[in-house]
């Protein structure tokens, strides 16, 4: 298949789909759209009912080209990742993978234009995070719930606000930043550096002032970005972990037992923030994100050095922490709820602690004069227990 074909195919996708978030190609299944967190099948595309295999095969050639690297990295891995681009319409986030004998592709729609804070209703907090002058500041949650564009804004207030140098490092580039006030360079994994942890050590050789690593996957690519935490530079990065306690949790345990408690100090002094963020159906369509947000404080500082047990934990400690700006998942919920933004049922299904959730929900009910149990019609059985 040529790529012009292959471009005629996307582009009628998106115009039958303006609101898709995803495309999904198969083998064995039509062409299929995610629209508000729901897969559509898109039957609009002339001579494509259920995809066999070579039709995929052919699309995901066509959309890797050339680039060596992505074929090695489908060998090797089983996956690959790349950028697709429509001129002046649409760009993608594919990743091309194996199963059960030939290729699928996932392709995640970016927006064309860098998104602000504002357009993303973005906790004011993270204006505070863009001034930071050195550091380590992680955005954390799994794949999909909206990591790389909170970074992107987070950036794009960087560099409309600071005359600085700013280099990233991201596998693919997902957002096209313009100069503004800074001068920013964008890296591609594969085609301008290698891997992270190589093309985080070579930007530390590249006079920036803040850095974004586009995943930290591994023990190098942590030590060195805490190494420019430490030299006085600002790191942005992305981890998949669901919460702040995870979140330094899951890069102590990058480290040896007999590591444990240096890596631990060089992270209470280094980090910053950490933001875990969670994407959900917003009530009357379309998705809305909620945020964990942890600041580095004196309490979060001692549960990074000594750990966490039953009477200190990282959830209680933010919990307390809006003074700080800090905010729970639950707390960020019951906001959302309050607002009418999310139902019930979502809020629960996002939860981290969902006794205190429902409780919290219960007031609230309760508030505005609705039930708040469902016991009603319940009858008493004055005979359980007794012989028939």
């Amino acid at each position: 298949m040529l790529r012009s074909q292959l471009d005629d195919i996307i582009r009628q996708i998106v115009s039958a789909c303006p609101d898709l978030s995803d495309i999904i190609l198969t083998a064995g299944k039509t062409i299929q759209a995610e629209v508000h967190g729901r897969l559509i099948s898109v039957d609009t595309v002339p001579d494509l009912g259920p995809l066999v295999p070579f039709q995929v095969e052919s699309m995901a050639m066509a959309m890797m080209g050339r680039n060596m690297r992505l074929y090695k990295d489908q060998l090797a891995t089983g996956s690959c990742d790349l950028a697709y681009e429509l001129h002046q319409q649409a760009r993608f986030r594919v990743n091309i993978f194996g199963q059960k004998g030939s290729l699928a592709i996932v392709m995640r729609k970016l927006s064309m234009n860098v998104p602000t804070m504002s357009q993303l209703n973005l906790p004011p907090i993270f204006k505070e995070m863009a001034s930071e002058k050195y550091g380590l500041i992680l955005v954390t949650g799994g794949t999909g719930t909206g990591k790389s564009t909170s970074l992107a804004a987070l950036i794009d207030e960087i560099n409309s606000s600071e005359y600085k140098h700013i280099v990233t490092l991201e596998d693919p580039v997902e957002f096209r930043h313009k100069h503004k006030k800074a001068v920013i360079n964008q890296r591609e994994m594969g085609i301008d550096f290698g891997t992270f942890a190589s093309g985080l050590r070579a930007a530390l050789r590249q006079a920036p002032k803040v850095i974004l690593v586009g995943e930290i996957r591994d023990r190098e690519t942590i030590t060195i970005a805490l190494e420019a935490a430490e030299t006085g530079h600002l790191v942005l990065g992305t981890l998949h972990t669901s919460d702040a306690g995870q979140t330094v949790n899951r890069i102590i345990g990058m480290f040896e037992l007999n590591e444990e408690r240096l890596i631990r100090s060089r992270l209470a002094e280094s980090l910053k923030f950490v933001v875990s963020q969670r994407l959900m159906p917003k009530t009357g369509g379309g998705r809305v994100a909620a945020f964990e947000i942890m600041r580095n404080n004196l309490r979060v500082k001692d549960l990074i050095l000594n750990g966490e047990n039953e009477e200190k934990t990282f959830y209680n400690v933010i919990a307390e922490g809006d003074a700080y700006g800090m905010t729970t998942f639950d707390q960020y919920l019951i906001n959302l709820y309050q607002q009418e933004l999310i139902s019930e049922d979502i809020a629960m299904l996002n939860s981290s602690d969902r006794s205190r959730l429902k409780q919290m929900i219960d007031r609230i009910k309760s508030s505005r004069g609705e039930k708040v149990t469902d016991i009603e019609g319940l009858e008493l059985d004055i005979n359980y227990g007794q012989k028939k």
